[in-house]
């Protein structure tokens, strides 16, 4: 494990001197200064949407924003996993970088966990940072708090790990610019699987609802994100519930408790298919 740290400390040392994290949180302090201005705006307007409609506009207001930004947090976690683990394995062994490392004691399977390592504890903190400071940001606008936040938070890390893991494993195959493109694709397939449910619920569709199931346990970082959009209103129920279901945050689901070990066992999978295309290939 102690060299999987040293791969890990590796990792991030060089992101630092490119400088990858000083883009990640000037764009961060911009999403939610561009975030707290849009609440701040529509807190304005809750009174609104109370009067006369039988729902509690705070809720709806709370709940549609802290959920649009749960998908942006998690769009940047996507390409923070990407730009961490792009050229991780195929692009520095082009440059010549993995053969002085790839030395006894450092195998690759000790090099693979490293890089997952940095690029998935860095991805998973950054977007439960960033989904708490939105929550808190709603509510000091608007004074309304999320039903469930460390289960939600933990959701988004670890579905933005999977991310990281998928793009760790594509790195071993793909080029950088191939592997960018597959990964973004994934993600948009998985925002597609989400959209595909709201459609079916709107039309009562079991096939579509079926299809979008499926696409989302094929890929769980869709699931663990709609379980996290559904843990923030889990406890709210009436007329507020359904004009929430109605809105753009219609997306929530659950997915039950076997969810959690799935993940875990398709991150396994998805660490054991990259290892096994890492050993046969020649550096």
């Amino acid at each position: 494990m102690s060299g999987a740290l040293i791969i890990a400390g590796f990792a991030l040392r060089e992101s630092l001197r490119r400088r990858v994290f000083v883009v990640v949180a000037v764009l961060t302090i911009a999403f939610l200064a561009l975030y707290g201005l849009g609440t701040w705006q529509i807190s304005k307007e809750t009174g609104d949407i109370s009067n006369g409609s039988g729902v509690d506009g705070d809720i709806i207001a709370g709940a549609t924003l802290l959920g649009l930004s749960m998908f942006a947090t998690l769009f940047l976690g996507a390409i923070l996993a990407v730009f961490l683990t792009l050229g991780a394995v195929r692009g520095d062994a082009e440059r010549g970088l993995l053969q002085p490392l790839l030395v006894r004691p450092i195998s690759r399977a000790t090099f693979l966990l490293g890089r997952f390592v940095a690029a998935g504890s860095v991805c998973a903190a950054y977007v439960i940072v960033v989904f708490l400071a939105s929550a808190v940001i709603t509510n000091v606008f608007i004074d309304w708090w999320p039903d469930q936040v460390i289960v939600p938070a933990l959701a988004l890390g670890a579905g933005v790990a999977i991310i990281a893991a998928l793009a760790l494993a594509g790195s071993v195959v793909l080029s950088s610019t191939a592997n960018g493109i597959a990964i973004f694709m994934l993600f948009g397939a998985g925002l597609t699987a989400g959209l595909l449910g709201q459609i079916a619920e709107a039309l009562s569709s079991d096939t579509l609802e079926n299809v979008s199931r499926v696409a989302a346990w094929l890929l769980p970082f869709e699931a663990l994100y709609q379980s996290a959009l559904n843990g923030i209103t889990s406890d709210t129920f009436g007329f507020s519930r359904f004009a929430i279901d109605l809105g753009p945050f219609g997306g929530a689901q659950t997915f039950g408790a076997g969810l959690w070990p799935y993940a875990l066992a398709y991150s396994a999978a998805v660490g054991a298919g990259a290892l096994w295309a890492f050993r046969r290939r020649d550096l």
